[in-house]
C-alpha cells in the first residue's frame, strides 16, 4: 500500500517519462541507493545484476572480467525492462523487478554498471523510439581503495577484489559532454551516499523538463 508521505514524494512527469540508471562499479552502493530512490520516489526498481546470465556470473565468481560481447544482450535486456516496467502495454517478462504498473509510471530507477560510454549509449537508445522518454544517469563516484574496503566485507557475492580492479581499468568517468549525468560523491556512510543521490535527482528534477512536486 503506498503511503501518504510515499504519495507526496511520487514524481508526477507531465508527458515525460525517465529512465534513472544509477551506475559505477561493483561496490560503490548502486544496489543501496537505487532501491532508496526508488522507494523515495515511489518508483518500480529493477536491479541490473539479477538479469545477467548464468554465464556471466560464473565468469565474475572466477574473477574472469565480463567483455563487451558478454554484456551486449544484457545491457539491451535492462533497456527492454526498464521500458516495460513503464509501459503497462508492454509484456514483461521479468521476473525479479516490478511488474509493468496498471497505468504509466512517470520512471523506473534501474541500476547497472554501466562502465563505459557505449555501455550507457545502449541505455540511451530507449530516447531514440519517443521523445517524450528520458534517460539520466546517476554516477556514484567513489576511488578505488574505499571500494574495495566495502567489497571486503560484503558476503555471499559474486563479485570479488580482481573484479573490482578489472572494472576501474575500464571505467570511463562521465566527459562534459555527457549532460545527462549526475555524479554523487559515494564517500562516507551509504546513509550520507543516499542523501545526496536524493537530492541530485531532486535539482535535475527541478531543472524544469522533469517536474518535481512534494
Amino acid at each position: 500500500m503506498v503511503t501518504k508521505a510515499r504519495m507526496e514524494a511520487q514524481v508526477p512527469v507531465s508527458g515525460t517519462q525517465c529512465i534513472w540508471a544509477v551506475f559505477g562499479p561493483a561496490g560503490c552502493g548502486k544496489s543501496t541507493v537505487g532501491k532508496h530512490l526508488a522507494d523515495h520516489f515511489t518508483l518500480p526498481y529493477i536491479e541490473g545484476d539479477e538479469f545477467h546470465p548464468p554465464a556471466n556470473i560464473e565468469k565474475m565468481a572466477a574473477g574472469i572480467p565480463l567483455t563487451d560481447a558478454d554484456r551486449w544482450d544484457w545491457l539491451i535486456l535492462l533497456r527492454e525492462q526498464s521500458l516495460a516496467a513503464l509501459d503497462p502495454t508492454r509484456p514483461n517478462t521479468t521476473t525479479t523487478s516490478d511488474p509493468a504498473p496498471l497505468t504509466p509510471a512517470p520512471g523506473v530507477v534501474l541500476t547497472c554498471s554501466a562502465l563505459k560510454r557505449k555501455y550507457r549509449d545502449v541505455i540511451r537508445i530507449a530516447t531514440y523510439r519517443n521523445p517524450a522518454m528520458q534517460v539520466r544517469f546517476v554516477y556514484l563516484k567513489a576511488d578505488e581503495e574505499l571500494i574495495l574496503e566495502r567489497v571486503r566485507t560484503r558476503q555471499g557475492h559474486f563479485m570479488k577484489e580482481t573484479m573490482v580492479r578489472s572494472q576501474f581499468g575500464i571505467l570511463e568517468g562521465p566527459g562534459a559532454e555527457e549532460g545527462d549525468v549526475l555524479s554523487v560523491d559515494a564517500t562516507g556512510t551509504m546513509e550520507e551516499v543516499q542523501m545526496r543521490a536524493v537530492e541530485a535527482v531532486k535539482r535535475e528534477m527541478e531543472k524544469g523538463s522533469l517536474v518535481l512536486t512534494a
